[in-house]
């Protein structure tokens, strides 16, 4: 992978963070709610926001 330019690191930056803050608000809301299928669902997304915000911290890793 080339290497990324100030702006491309501000914006992954920006984008980890967001993945982070999804994360952790989807998870709040998994651990309130009280339909199976409602907390189920903010678990998944919870955790998609986990594999993606990984995802992309490997950019930074290469």
């Amino acid at each position: 992978m080339p290497n990324l330019n100030q702006a491309e690191l501000q914006h992954l930056r920006h984008l980890i963070g967001a993945h982070e803050t999804a994360y952790q608000k989807l998870n709040t809301f998994s651990s309130q709610a009280v339909d199976p299928q409602i907390k189920q669902m903010f678990a998944k997304s919870a955790q998609d926001a986990l594999n993606t915000k990984q995802k992309l911290l490997s950019f930074l890793n290469n």
